[in-house]
């Protein structure tokens, strides 16, 4: 099946320590969606992602082709960050919609929480694996800024 990571599984160490089955396809955003960071950490200092529908938003990720046998554990590790198993539609850069799995939060609105700066790295580090386009990636880095 194929599935969009956008969450840490992006990064390919961290999605194959949960989905060793998992193999890159393609890259691809979700048209219309956004980044939040309502969730609790769990762990992490600071908030979880979560794509939301937002009208004009875009969110990149990574495509993984994931073995059956894969999903159990990865909806474990998911639900254990707040997000749930839905199905969207991924364009890849040739314009192609795919229709692929992810994992979003239930759509309860709440405050938003200072993200969680190293869960946002590992993030980053995905993101720049992958290419995804800079704009994207510079977004993210903006998570990673301090006052200082």
């Amino acid at each position: 099946m194929l599935y969009f990571a956008y969450t840490a599984r992006i990064e390919p160490d961290t999605m194959a320590s949960v989905c060793p089955s998992a193999s890159f396809s393609f890259i691809a955003h979700l048209s219309g969606w956004g980044l939040e960071f309502p969730l609790d950490g769990n762990g992490w200092d600071g908030g979880l992602p979560t794509a939301r529908r937002v009208p004009g938003g875009t969110v990149w990720g990574a495509v993984y082709e994931v073995a059956e046998l894969d999903m159990p554990q990865l909806d474990a590790v998911e639900l254990e960050e707040g997000r749930t198993p839905s199905t969207v539609d991924a364009i890849d850069r040739t314009g192609k919609r795919h229709r692929v799995a992810t994992h979003v939060a239930p759509h309860t609105r709440g405050p938003g929480r200072e993200p969680s700066t190293e869960y946002v790295g590992v993030m980053v580090r995905g993101s720049r694996h992958w290419a995804l386009p800079a704009g994207w990636i510079v977004g993210l880095e903006d998570f990673l800024e301090t006052d200082s």
